[in-house]
């Protein structure tokens, strides 16, 4: 077998992006596109020894490109001896299997590309779940008559007659069986989180999840924010499986800070849905962190795709009132654009702060904007206590926070700031002579 056929990562890879000529105006430039499929394909390790950009006026139902594009493409395949076409958008079933005996190499498409990269990441036995609930879900789309050697009969056990089941219909049983158990193992997952989300609301901290397009820093910025050292590349989906740490935030509040996946433009709706699990903790976040990498040439658009998302999840109601915008990468513009992104962050609706994870500019800050949006949340109360009740006390001090104190001979009277379901829990476990 030659390298070129290979099936492990440094493979010699050709990246096309399909550019419909009467496709709605986007946000974001063809060459941008390019770029990114490009870097998804390095993601994987893919050697990527060329990339094109081929507008198309009309989709071709069979090839999706025209002849003339099919023949100068193969040629390229044959002089860079390629072993993997990578299409930058969704081929059908029968332009895959057409491309592939056109080109003599293996096509997938943007999708496929994307479960690989996720297949690859998940670290964790939920993270392969929803990777494996993913893939079998695309490949089950992927079952059509046109493959041959899946119309094939197979015979009975001879007890009822009849032609048996075709191998097509064989294959899609397999897969609607491991689905199902899929599912059942995920809802086992979902249940086991729920847990744990009760679990962190007995010792209740705030959760602020990170959410933003893929390699727009997030993993930077969470070990920043939590002195940890979680896996941080510059590389597209570089960390899949969320991760969680404890944060202390200048009030003297903590908060639990987690880290999610990245999103990217066209995921596909069936990945959302596997993933739904992990991003039920974005929805549980008392505040969203939305990470932009401000120095990337369609961040606005990115933006957009992130936002589209979260849309989906039904947090479109919270975006405007929970969200804090992190334009991240500052590092990277040039004084002029780093001093006009600082300044447009201060005067926008949207709470915003201008930081770099990479050098801790910024970071401070966000930290105090962090601080203050957790504390929208809470209620004001004030409280008289026995002055021997020094665990009620103890307690408000650990799970509130004390901003007016005054003692005399036999009661303390105190104002805090407590989370709702934290002022329910103190009421009802002491007691306590509410003054406000």
């Amino acid at each position: 077998m030659t390298d070129r056929h290979m099936e492990a990562g440094g493979m010699r890879a050709l990246v096309v992006h399909p550019a419909l000529r009467t496709a709605a105006a986007s946000l974001r430039s063809l060459e941008a596109r390019l770029a990114e499929a490009q870097g998804l394909a390095e993601a994987i390790a893919l050697d990527v020894v060329h990339a094109d950009l081929r507008r198309i006026a009309r989709p071709v139902p069979a090839t999706l490109f025209g002849k003339g594009v099919v023949q100068e493409i193969a040629d390229i395949v044959d002089m860079e001896e390629v072993g993997l076409v990578v299409v930058d958008g969704s081929l059908s079933p029968i332009q895959q299997r057409n491309l592939e005996r056109a080109w003599k190499c293996k096509v997938i498409d943007r999708t496929a590309l994307i479960l690989e990269i996720f297949g690859r990441r998940a670290r964790t036995r939920e993270g392969t779940l929803q990777v494996e609930l993913a893939h079998l879900t695309y490949q089950r789309s992927r079952l059509v008559r046109s493959w041959t050697h899946l119309e094939r009969q197979r015979g009975g056990f001879g007890f009822l007659g009849g032609p048996g089941e075709s191998q097509l219909e064989i294959d899609r049983r397999l897969i609607d069986e491991r689905l199902t158990k899929l599912k059942r193992e995920l809802e086992t997952v979902r249940r086991r989180r729920a847990l744990q989300r009760r679990a962190r609301e007995r010792v209740p901290f705030p959760v602020v999840a990170l959410v933003g397009y893929t390699n727009a820093g997030k993993s930077t910025l969470f070990n920043r924010l939590t002195e940890s050292k979680v896996v941080a590349e510059d590389m597209l989906f570089a960390t899949l499986d969320p991760t969680m740490r404890a944060i202390d935030l200048p009030s003297g509040q903590k908060a639990i800070l987690s880290d999610t996946v990245g999103f990217i433009s066209d995921l596909p709706t069936h990945l959302v849905a596997a993933f739904r699990a992990t991003l039920e903790e974005v929805t549980d976040a008392k505040v969203l962190l939305h990470v932009r990498d401000v120095s990337h040439p369609d961040h606005e658009a990115q933006k957009v795709d992130v936002t589209t998302v979260l849309e989906t999840l039904g947090l479109g109601e919270r975006l405007e009132d929970d969200t804090i915008e992190a334009l991240n990468k500052i590092d990277l513009l040039d004084e002029q654009a780093r001093v006009a992104m600082i300044a447009q962050a201060a005067r926008v609706n949207q709470p915003s702060v201008a930081v770099s994870a990479r050098t801790g500019e910024g970071i401070e800050a966000l930290r105090t904007m962090l601080d203050e949006r957790l504390i929208r949340h809470r209620l004001t109360r004030e409280y008289r206590l026995d002055i021997r009740d020094g665990a009620a006390l103890s307690w408000l001090y650990e799970y509130g926070e004390v901003i007016e104190r005054c003692d005399d001979d036999t009661t303390i009277t105190l104002k805090a700031r407590l989370d709702p379901k934290d002022a329910e829990r103190f009421e009802k476990r002491f007691a306590p002579v509410r003054v406000a």
